[in-house]
Protein backbone atom coordinates (compact mmCIF):
# COMPACT_ATOMS: atom_id res chain seq x y z
CA UNK A 1 0.00 0.00 0.00
CA UNK A 2 1.41 3.81 -0.54
CA UNK A 3 3.01 5.57 1.64
CA UNK A 4 0.80 8.48 0.81
CA UNK A 5 -2.89 6.34 1.43
CA UNK A 6 -1.20 4.78 5.09
CA UNK A 7 -0.46 8.44 5.94
CA UNK A 8 -4.00 9.28 4.82
CA UNK A 9 -5.38 6.62 7.19
CA UNK A 10 -3.40 8.07 10.38
CA UNK A 11 -4.94 11.37 9.84
CA UNK A 12 -7.98 10.41 9.55
CA UNK A 13 -7.92 8.37 12.46
CA UNK A 14 -6.09 11.74 14.38
CA UNK A 15 -9.41 13.83 13.19
CA UNK A 16 -11.55 11.08 14.72
CA UNK A 17 -10.02 11.66 18.19
CA UNK A 18 -10.73 15.17 18.07
CA UNK A 19 -14.14 15.49 16.53
CA UNK A 20 -16.64 13.43 14.98
CA UNK A 21 -15.96 12.15 11.39
CA UNK A 22 -18.44 13.12 8.43
CA UNK A 23 -20.26 10.45 6.55
CA UNK A 24 -17.82 11.08 3.65
CA UNK A 25 -14.61 10.65 6.12
CA UNK A 26 -15.89 7.59 7.76
CA UNK A 27 -16.31 5.94 4.25
CA UNK A 28 -13.36 7.12 2.88
CA UNK A 29 -11.33 5.92 6.29
CA UNK A 30 -13.25 2.32 5.89
CA UNK A 31 -12.61 2.35 2.39
CA UNK A 32 -8.48 2.90 3.29
CA UNK A 33 -8.69 0.49 5.76
CA UNK A 34 -10.32 -2.67 3.70
CA UNK A 35 -7.52 -1.38 1.39
CA UNK A 36 -4.85 -1.85 3.80
CA UNK A 37 -6.26 -5.14 5.29
CA UNK A 38 -6.35 -6.24 2.12
CA UNK A 39 -2.85 -5.88 1.29
CA UNK A 40 -2.09 -7.05 4.88
CA UNK A 41 -3.60 -10.20 3.51
CA UNK A 42 -1.94 -10.82 -0.15
CA UNK A 43 1.36 -10.07 1.39
CA UNK A 44 0.78 -12.95 3.90
CA UNK A 45 -0.74 -15.25 1.80
CA UNK A 46 2.36 -14.52 -0.94
CA UNK A 47 4.95 -15.65 1.45
CA UNK A 48 3.03 -18.73 3.33
CA UNK A 49 2.78 -19.53 -0.99
CA UNK A 50 6.51 -19.95 -0.42
CA UNK A 51 7.42 -21.44 2.75
CA UNK A 52 9.11 -24.80 1.92
CA UNK A 53 8.86 -27.87 5.05
CA UNK A 54 11.61 -29.38 5.50
CA UNK A 55 11.05 -33.21 7.39
CA UNK A 56 13.64 -34.41 9.62
CA UNK A 57 14.28 -37.11 6.87
CA UNK A 58 15.60 -34.23 4.84
CA UNK A 59 12.41 -34.39 2.55
CA UNK A 60 10.96 -30.96 1.25
CA UNK A 61 7.31 -30.09 0.35
CA UNK A 62 5.80 -26.64 0.23
CA UNK A 63 2.64 -25.87 3.26
CA UNK A 64 -0.32 -26.81 1.73
CA UNK A 65 -4.54 -25.80 3.51
CA UNK A 66 -5.46 -28.24 5.55
CA UNK A 67 -8.70 -28.79 3.84
CA UNK A 68 -10.36 -30.84 6.53
CA UNK A 69 -9.90 -27.49 8.82
CA UNK A 70 -12.90 -26.22 6.18
CA UNK A 71 -15.28 -28.77 6.51
CA UNK A 72 -17.93 -28.85 9.02
CA UNK A 73 -18.33 -31.06 11.92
Amino acid sequence: MEKKKLERISELTAIARKRELTPEEQQERTQLRNEYRASVLGNLKGQLDNVIIVEPDGSKHPISPDKSLNKKK
